[in-house]
């Protein structure tokens, strides 16, 4: 049997911010929190990985100095119980330095490819968590019956309610105009 490393030893009330900001960065890239506890993610396929990137630098090309794009980059959604997602793509204010932590109110778009380990959060737990911090956008990507093909599910946040309405959904090239104007090639980003 083999011994869990000392950082997934969790104290009783579930790991906390400063206990996650305490740990070595190559252990963050491979973690998401939720409500304190560890949720380890396998590596993405590499076909996951290309059109998230591709995709990002769409986005980048597009939405100019007000906003900068990462990927793969802590989000802090609270603080206690600890709730840190790590988006596939993440687009947010630039004028946020570097050192701060990134936080829903600085976010305007946040995509997930969905894989097929992620059916559930990225259909149902991460847009609940990202409506609740008040995200104003999001998109989750997903592959249909034809390997050659994806179809994009877009989702604007009604204020009132704090949960997401569909917007559009995309299975070829599409152009949107909130919160940045970007044309989108689905199939040029395979």
């Amino acid at each position: 049997m083999t011994a869990l490393p000392d950082w997934m030893d969790l104290p009783s009330a579930g790991l906390s911010a400063d206990d996650y900001d305490a740990l070595p960065e190559e252990i963050c890239r491979r973690i998401e929190i939720v409500d304190g506890a560890i949720l380890v993610n396998p590596s993405p396929r590499r076909s996951h990985q290309n059109f998230a990137r591709r995709l990002a630098q769409v986005f980048e090309d597009a939405c100019g100095p007000e906003f900068e794009v990462s990927t793969d980059v802590d989000l802090r959604l609270r603080d206690v119980p600890l709730l840190n997602r790590r988006p596939d793509i993440v687009v947010y204010d630039s004028s946020l330095p570097d050192e701060l932590v990134l936080r829903p109110e600085y976010c305007v778009l946040v995509v997930e490819v969905m894989s097929p380990g992620s059916v559930t959060a990225d259909q149902i737990d991460k847009p609940g968590e990202y409506a609740a911090g008040g995200i104003q956008h999001f998109w989750r990507v997903e592959n249909t019956d034809d390997p050659e093909k994806l179809r994009v599910f877009r989702y604007q946040l009604d204020p009132t309610t704090k949960t997401y309405a569909p917007a559009a959904v995309h299975d070829g090239p599409f152009t949107v105009t909130d919160p940045f104007t970007v044309n989108v090639d689905l199939a040029g980003l395979l």
